[in-house]
């Protein structure tokens, strides 16, 4: 009788937490704190005070979902529409990208082939000669809009952040002027600026430093009804030399319209660049800096949430029609041929889950979806991490540290972080995530869970490393089922003060899965959890390095 209520009350315990599971391990995590090797591991992370205000993360309070995992579900990850609309999809419309190069060309091409429009959302816009051919790409598409016969619909909008945008004589703004004083009305530039840079600390902080205090990070790519979700900016680097993930979505209209949405939506709440290359709001928006800064998160969050409810709202009005149709065997509702040809759009194997995070404006959807991924993997499962700028959140990393699961994570060697020679305080940077990685290894180290987690280095000459993302392979299983892709880095800027946006890419088709395998480039026994530590980017195969002397 006793053994058989252990069990039941340990679920009281979890029931009498305030977030159960996280909540126990908060409590847990404090009670630890008293003992003396809880003083210890506080020591070693006060030195990351050190690299402030850049780099350090302040211990972020963790925020518990309010739902939990259904195994017994279609998938087991259909949880995630409780937040966020659900897009099923065909596999066959999906398809992994290797390599910038690759990645460029199908711009180019998607950006010529367009003809209702061109929805762009990154950090920057770089000023060489690849990026002006991209700028030429969108013009020449503009000028045939006009040729047609009867008024173009054709659309342009491009959501940049201000600060980055701005940095420099020649900049973001001055590439995207030509296309707004040709065409105002089809053209629209949106740049945000985050309402924590305002007053004193708007005057003080220099040019590249105010960059720290928040972004404008997401990453979409759209054309028509096609869509690319990445990590990548607009930047030379970026169609070259600089691996990073890119995914494909063709044929998704739902999708592409959502994200186009979203891009307008905090467009709405950004400053709209003028043709004399001035900036203003939009008539009765509150200002980011200069207006009331609470006014302005409310408003800015009205707009986001709006957009994410009304596809939630516009999916569940479509289930219930369809549903009460069939239910009443309704006539006129399309029936599945299973002998008919390839025209019929096909059953949906994958879903996308577009996942949001915007703590300034209260929106943390990718946090909570994330930290939910890595609390509930079961023991057995294996996930790999990802990230070109190694600085997880306190509570992300005390979640890899506390669950069950197999984790190895990849981060870029010194060598290859973008900062690597850089002039002045910056130069100092892939020292400092050296630093970080080596306190989150030597806590791994005492608590002796080297072998449940890895660190990897990912090394190849003339290449920097700008992938982040997440795979989940399940317990037995030699494919993941479960991708996360998009602008993210785990860390505390991506958590607490940028705007991001990533997607969920669940699928239950083999060959998506082994598409998302070879990306992560654990196929063929010449991936990062083999022996010989490579790492597929591209075409070639560079070698991965682990520092783990360094480490210990």
């Amino acid at each position: 009788m006793a053994a058989a209520g252990g069990p039941v009350l340990w679920r009281r315990l979890l029931g009498l937490l305030p977030h159960g599971r996280l909540g126990l391990a908060a409590l847990l995590g404090r009670l630890s704190d008293r003992l003396p090797l809880g003083r210890d591991r506080r020591s070693r992370r006060s030195s990351w005070l050190l690299l402030a205000p850049l780099l350090t993360p302040a211990v972020p309070q963790v925020t518990a979902p309010s739902f939990c995992v259904c195994p017994e579900a279609a998938h087991r990850f259909q949880w995630i529409r409780n937040l966020v609309p659900e897009f099923g999809v065909s596999s066959s419309h999906i398809r992994v990208l290797s390599s910038p190069t690759e990645f460029y060309e199908l711009m180019k091409e998607q950006i010529k082939t367009a003809k209702q429009r061109v929805v762009v959302a990154s950090l920057y816009l770089g000023t060489g000669l690849l990026e002006q051919e991209l700028v030429d790409c969108i013009e020449e598409t503009l000028e045939r809009s006009l040729q047609a016969s009867g008024p173009s619909d054709f659309r342009v909008s491009i959501l940049l952040d201000f600060t980055r945008g701005s940095r420099g004589r020649k900049n973001s703004r001055t590439m995207l002027l030509p296309l707004l004083r040709r065409f105002p009305e089809q053209v629209r530039v949106s740049l945000f600026h985050t309402p924590n840079l305002r007053g004193l600390l708007k005057r003080l902080i220099p040019e590249r430093f105010n960059e720290t205090i928040g972004l404008q990070h997401i990453k979409v790519y759209l054309f028509d009804d096609n869509v690319i979700l990445s990590g990548a900016n607009l930047s030379d680097s970026y169609f070259t030399n600089r691996q990073d993930r890119y995914v494909f979505l063709q044929d998704s209209p739902e999708i592409a319209d959502f994200f186009t949405e979203l891009v307008d939506a905090i467009g709405d709440v950004s400053l709209q660049l003028q043709p004399d290359d001035t900036v203003q709001m939009m008539e009765g928006m509150v200002h980011p800096y200069q207006g009331d800064k609470t006014a302005y998160c409310e408003v800015a969050n009205r707009r986001v949430m709006e957009v994410i409810n009304a596809a939630r709202t516009r999916q569940e009005l479509h289930s219930q029609t369809f549903h009460g149709r069939r239910s009443e065997g309704d006539p006129l509702l399309p029936q599945r041929d299973p002998n008919a040809g390839g025209d019929q759009k096909p059953e949906p194997d994958t879903w996308i889950y577009p996942l949001i995070q915007m703590k300034p404006f209260g929106i943390q959807i990718d946090e909570r979806v994330t930290e939910t991924l890595l609390t509930e993997a079961e023991r057995g499962a294996r996930i790999y991490l990802t990230t070109g700028y190694f600085n997880l959140t306190q509570a992300y990393m005390d979640l890899v540290l506390g669950t069950r699961a197999e984790y190895q994570i990849l981060l870029a060697s010194p060598e290859v972080n973008g900062f690597f020679g850089a002039k002045g305080v910056a130069g100092a940077i892939p020292a400092a995530y050296v630093y970080i990685a080596h306190q989150f290894y030597s806590e791994v180290c005492c608590l002796g869970q080297q072998d449940r987690v890895r660190l990897q280095e990912y090394s190849r000459n003339g290449w920097t490393f700008h992938a982040k993302g997440l795979w989940l392979y399940l317990a037995g299983s030699s494919l993941p089922c479960l991708t996360l892709i998009g602008s993210p880095n785990f860390g505390y800027r991506s958590v607490h003060r940028d705007l991001e946006a990533q997607v969920a890419i669940v699928t239950e088709n083999r060959d998506l899965q082994q598409q998302l395998h070879q990306d992560l480039g654990a196929g063929e026994g010449k991936g990062i959890c083999t022996q010989h530590l490579l790492y597929r980017a591209g075409a070639a195969l560079p070698q991965v390095r682990r520092r783990v002397v360094v480490y210990i």
